[in-house]
């Protein structure tokens, strides 16, 4: 009997998940799609490490996420590291290392996964998986168009159509505006803006910002100036270049801020339309100015984030998701121990010809490996016994079907590629 003092939980740490075959299977479904569609707008893929200089998050996002949600600790060489919450500073701090190699205009992508000690809850955990992708070098509403072109496009590509989800656009320049207009300092103006991002959510949003402000009649006058804004010059030109890519579900919705200090221009979020689960999915914008944290002269830069859990969550509430098919092909079932090799050397060569093949080594009857192979859903099995190693010839048997036939070695990956298609 194990002693009780060594036995370890079989729980995962809270906010993180376990991807068994069958929830993998949906995640590749979802990376598949976002790589796909990044790759056919001409975005070139990039990755990193997971660590960073803590530094790299003081300077350059949030303070709220720094203090409050990032993983940091101090390495055995006494250096002060941080988990990434985001991507988009680490691939500013790769664009600037080799800023002079890199020709401009740039399109780059990642499918990264980020942490933040965060309470979990539906669409947030403390890890997650997220597409980044940005455009650097190009400023003006073509750019911003393509960007937003592209988080329609992998929309699109999971299966929903604009009926499910609305696309909701402002500009940061509209609230800097306001800002100047009220005298509002420039201290305030970082958090006034993710208290702004914060709205809906916030039952005592307005005592909070005037709070923030230490003006009521500041805060009142800044709601209402954002409550009777109803669109700009540029944003309806943004409109109408969305259109000519036949993108009809944006919406001007100036309560859209954004948390990040750093975006400067166009900001927009993808919302879910579904009453079970309406909410902002992912979005994006234009940061201009982010690379001068490097010492770098600003450079045009636009793009977005959008996590796997919220995509998830969407494919659910729309009855999306994919059935799960396994990557094997077919099981090769060992009928007699002596045709073992023989069984192994068959399913060798049909991996020459890319069919998926696993070997059944159990020694269960027959019986028992095909109740296996279809309670794992593998479509197709060959039973390898003595008569099939002298005679060269093997039934393959479709599992959903019932149908069976005999064949040559050399035919059954042609009949396998036909019968999947």
């Amino acid at each position: 009997m194990a002693d009780k003092r060594t036995v370890v939980s079989t729980e995962h740490y809270k906010g993180v998940r376990d991807f068994y075959p069958e929830d993998q299977f949906i995640q590749r479904y979802i990376f598949e799609h976002m790589e796909r569609v990044c790759e056919s707008f001409g975005y070139e893929e990039y990755n990193a490490s997971i660590l960073e200089h803590a530094e790299l998050y003081r300077s350059k996002t949030s303070e709220e996420i720094v203090n409050e949600q990032t993983y940091t600790f101090t390495d055995r060489g006494d250096r002060e590291v941080t988990l990434r919450p985001e991507m988009t500073p680490t691939f500013a701090r790769m664009i600037a290392a080799r800023s002079r190699d890199i020709p401009l205009p740039a399109r780059w992508y990642t499918i990264a996964n980020v942490f933040r000690y965060e309470r979990p809850q539906r669409g947030r955990l403390r890890e997650h998986w997220q597409l980044n992708a940005d455009m650097i070098g190009v400023s003006g509403v073509h750019a911003d168009a393509e960007i937003i072109a592209m988080a329609h496009t992998i929309m699109q590509s999971l299966g929903a159509t604009e009926r499910d989800f609305e696309i909701r656009v402002s500009d940061r320049r509209i609230l800097d505006a306001m800002y100047d207009s009220l005298g509002i300092p420039a201290a305030s103006r970082a958090e006034t803006t993710r208290l702004l991002d914060r709205r809906e959510k916030m039952r005592d949003f307005e005592t909070v910002l005037a709070d923030t402000l230490k003006s009521s009649e500041q805060a009142t006058a800044l709601i209402d100036l954002l409550d009777r804004t109803t669109s700009t010059s540029y944003l309806e030109e943004l409109r109408v270049a969305l259109e000519h890519m036949n993108i009809t579900n944006m919406v001007v919705d100036t309560k859209i801020t954004r948390g990040f200090d750093y975006y400067t221009g166009m900001v927009f979020e993808v919302f879910d339309t579904d009453p079970s689960n309406r909410r902002s999915m992912f979005g994006g914008g234009r940061y201009d100015n982010l690379l001068t944290l490097f010492g770098h002269e600003p450079v045009p830069t636009v793009g977005f984030a959008m996590g796997d859990v919220t995509a998830r969550d969407f494919l659910e509430s729309h009855n999306l998701l994919p059935s799960y098919a396994p990557a094997t092909e077919v099981m090769v079932a060992i009928v007699e121990a002596s045709a073992t090799s023989h069984a192994m050397r068959l399913a060798q060569d049909l991996r020459r010809e890319d069919v998926t093949v696993a070997v059944n080594f159990s020694g269960k009857k027959v019986g028992d490996q095909i109740r296996q192979a279809d309670k794992m859903r593998i479509p197709f099995i060959i039973a390898v016994g003595s008569t099939e190693r002298d005679t060269g010839r093997y039934t393959v048997k479709n599992l959903a079907t019932g149908h069976e036939i005999t064949l040559p070695a050399e035919r059954i990956a042609d009949h396998l590629f036909s019968a999947l298609g």
